[in-house]
């Protein structure tokens, strides 16, 4: 850990002389880039700057309480400070293991969230409604943008599938540990026995994505306009509005008519065809690295159940942290910070153990 800690200290300092050189300050992108990376490891050399000098005033003070000839007073207060150092290199040195965990480059992207209703047919598109519902409030309760890209709904007020779009600093670091398998218990409204059924909706977070980041080639895409319709039939406007892509090689399918511009649905369609594409390339770099997935909390696997809702007893288990809370009402209102900010923590811890 402290070879990188020096290697990154290094660098800092090549950095800032690059930074201040005129020449490279006259050519912006340059500089901007140094700039940029220059902010990004300074929180790092800041925090070891100071753990070193811990580390020095340690060394002091044992040399202190060492020497012989010290009088007794000295070593008093020697002693004294040396607990207080050793406490504080503890601490420092848990920051700095924080601070070198690999971020991941996705972390400040926005977010394209996909719901899909599993087992359970209408009482499970109910569910994914509500998780919906869940998702907005709890980005209206950060600050975050929200759009609808796409919905498959049902009679009953329930959503076979739906496609959101979550814009917002930072919205794919907390929201990326949402993928997966949710169930929920609960008696439905159509249960006239009062008995419990299980139901189960996917999510999938993927990070919205830039052309650069992925190969997609328009060749490679069929472009379908057609007319966008509501529940029943009801029109949602009279001009072929709505964009349906198919991706040839891979298959996939993309259909948006959230707008009224057929230009719009087009764009957003897009976005959400290069987030899917995105994943599928990360899905397979980590099927590559199965040990890496390992020591992460999940592995982003669809088909992994990672929560469950519970209406009769009010609760919410998170299980591959085992964390349960007794405030199902909030949750679902988007106070759903609690288990978020414990999944991070779990998964830094698990990170963490890579620097022993």
């Amino acid at each position: 850990m402290y070879d990188k800690l020096d290697f990154i200290q290094n660098k800092y300092k090549e950095l800032s002389l690059k930074v201040a050189d005129p020449e490279i300050i006259s050519n912006q992108p340059v500089w901007q880039s140094y700039a940029r990376e220059l902010g990004e490891i300074e929180p790092i050399v800041n925090k070891y700057t100071e753990y070193k000098k811990v580390v020095e005033s340690i060394s002091e003070d044992k040399e202190i309480l060492n020497d012989s000839s010290s009088d007794e007073e000295m070593r008093e207060l020697a002693k004294m400070e040396l607990s207080e150092s050793e406490e504080q290199e503890k601490i420092l040195s848990e920051e700095l293991k924080k601070l070198l965990i690999p971020k991941d480059p996705n972390d400040q992207k926005n977010v394209v969230l996909e719901i899909r209703a599993g087992t359970g047919g209408d009482e499970a598109a109910l569910f994914g409604a509500d998780l919906i519902r869940m998702y907005i409030r709890y980005a209206e309760r950060r600050g975050w943008k929200t759009e609808i890209v796409d919905t498959n709904e049902t009679g009953m007020g329930g959503i076979k599938e739906a496609v959101i779009m979550i814009k917002g600093k930072g919205a794919y670091s907390r929201l990326k540990y949402e993928s997966g398998v949710h169930r929920v218990q609960r008696v439905p409204e159509t249960e006239s026995s009062g008995r419990i059924h299980t139901s189960a909706a996917t999510v999938a977070v993927l990070p919205e994505v830039d052309d650069v980041e992925v190969d997609l080639d328009p060749n490679d895409v069929r472009v379908d306009v057609y007319r966008a319709s509501g529940n029943g039939g009801q029109c949602v406007n009279t001009t072929d509005s709505a964009v349906r892509l198919t991706h040839i090689p891979t298959g996939i399918v993309v259909t948006c008519q959230d707008e009224k511009s057929q230009i719009k649905n087009k764009d957003k369609a897009f976005k959400v065809l290069r987030a899917r594409l995105y994943d599928m390339k990360m899905q397979e770099q980590h099927d590559e690295l199965a040990e890496a997935r390992k020591s992460q909390i999940g592995s982003g696997d669809r088909s992994e159940r990672i929560r469950t809702y519970n209406f009769p007893q009010g609760r919410v288990s998170d299980h591959r942290i085992g964390m349960t809370i007794y405030k199902l009402d909030s949750f679902l209102d988007g106070d759903i910070d609690e288990i978020v900010d414990s999944l991070i923590t779990s998964d830094q811890a698990e990170k963490m153990k890579n620097f022993g």
